[in-house]
C-alpha cells in the first residue's frame, strides 16, 4: 500500500474531504500534528515508507529529506515553493508539485480588503471606538490613487484588475517578459516614487535580500501605504518601522508575519500597523481548491510514476 505524509494545517486540523481521493486510490494516508505546523523532530520519523508528501508552509531541510528515503514527490497545497531546497529535493530525485493560482482569489481579496482599511483607516477607528474614543479621521478613496503591483502572476493580475475597478491608476513590476497590458510596467525604484501604494506578489528573491530596502522607502513618495500579502522576506522591516516612524510610510498591512511575537513584535504592535495571521489563502474555497488540486497533482503523478 502506498504511503501518503499530509501536513498542512488546514488539512489536519479536521480531516479535508479531499484526503478521501487519495484514499480512493488505496493509499495510506499519515497525517503530521493536528491543526498545526510540524516541527523538524516531528516530521523525521514520520517520513520513513513515505512515498508521497502533500505538503504545506512547514520547513523542509535537508535532514528531513535525507530521512526520506522512499519519498518520491512532495505536493504542495500552494503556490509557494520557498519552503522547499529545491536542488537538495532534486538530487535526491524528488519532484515537487504545486497547487498554482489554487489562493489567487483570496489572496487578492484580502489584498483589496487591506488596501480600503488603510486608505479609511478602519483598524485605529475600530480600535478607538471600543476604547470609548470618537475620533474621525478624514480618509481617502482608491479612485485616482496611483499603485504599484510588484509581481504580475495570477495574484498580481487579479490585485491590478480589483484596483483599477476602483478607479485607481495600476502599473506593474514585473521581470519576466510576459504581457502586462493594459498596465504600464515601470521598474521598481521608479514606480515607488509615484506610488500612493505598492502592493508586494512576487516571490523573494533568490540571493535571500530583501526587495524593499531602506533606501527604497527613503526614495518613495511620503505617505506611502505599504502591503505585503507575500512573503516576509521582501521587505526590511527595520526599513519599514523606521519609515513609520518618520511618516515616509502612511501603513504597512501585512500578512506574513511568522508569529504573534517574536522579532516582528515592534511591527504587529505599531498603531499604523495593520497585522494578519496568514489569512490570504484561508478561505473556504482556496482551502478547498488548493487541497484539491494537490491531491489531484500527487494522483497524476503516480498514474504515470513506476512501480
Amino acid at each position: 500500500m502506498r504511503r501518503i505524509l499530509v501536513t498542512p494545517r488546514s488539512l489536519s486540523a479536521s480531516e479535508h474531504p479531499a484526503i478521501q481521493l487519495l484514499r480512493d486510490q488505496g493509499w495510506e494516508v499519515v497525517f503530521g500534528p493536528r491543526g498545526r505546523l510540524p516541527e523538524e523532530a516531528e516530521l523525521l520519523p514520520l517520513l520513513p515508507g513515505c512515498e508521497g508528501w502533500l505538503a504545506g508552509v512547514e520547513p523542509i531541510s535537508v535532514r528531513v529529506l535525507d530521512a526520506a528515503q522512499q519519498l518520491q514527490v512532495i505536493s504542495r497545497n500552494g503556490s509557494g515553493i520557498d519552503n522547499i531546497p529545491l536542488e537538495e529535493a532534486k538530487g535526491r530525485g524528488i519532484a515537487v508539485l504545486r497547487a498554482a493560482g489554487a489562493n489567487a482569489q483570496g489572496v487578492a481579496e484580502l489584498t483589496l480588503g487591506l488596501a480600503v482599511a488603510a486608505v479609511r483607516h478602519f483598524h485605529l477607528a475600530d480600535r478607538q471606538l471600543k476604547e470609548g474614543k470618537w475620533v474621525r479621521r478624514l480618509g481617502s478613496e482608491l479612485n485616482g490613487r496611483s499603485v504599484l503591483v510588484v509581481g504580475f502572476g495570477k495574484i498580481g493580475r487579479l490585485v491590478a484588475r480589483l484596483l483599477a475597478a476602483f478607479g485607481s491608476f495600476v502599473s506593474v513590476v514585473e521581470p519576466m517578459e510576459v504581457a502586462t497590458d493594459p498596465f504600464a510596467k515601470v521598474a521598481l525604484s521608479t514606480g515607488m516614487r509615484s506610488a500612493d501604494l505598492v502592493t508586494l506578489h512576487c516571490p523573494p528573491l533568490p540571493c535571500g535580500r530583501p526587495l524593499i530596502t531602506a533606501e527604497l522607502v527613503e526614495r518613495s513618495r511620503r505617505g506611502l501605504i505599504l502591503i505585503n500579502c507575500a512573503r516576509r522576506s521582501l521587505v526590511d522591516e527595520t526599513a519599514v518601522l523606521a519609515g513609520l516612524e518618520t511618516g515616509q510610510i502612511e501603513i504597512y498591512a501585512s500578512d506574513v508575519f511568522e508569529e504573534a511575537g517574536g522579532d516582528s513584535i515592534a511591527l504587529i504592535g505599531h498603531p499604523k500597523v495593520i497585522a494578519t495571521p496568514h489569512l490570504g489563502a484561508y478561505t473556504k474555497e482556496s482551502v478547498d481548491r488548493a487541497a484539491v488540486e494537490a491531491a489531484e497533482n500527487l494522483i497524476t503523478f503516480f498514474a504515470h510514476a513506476p512501480r
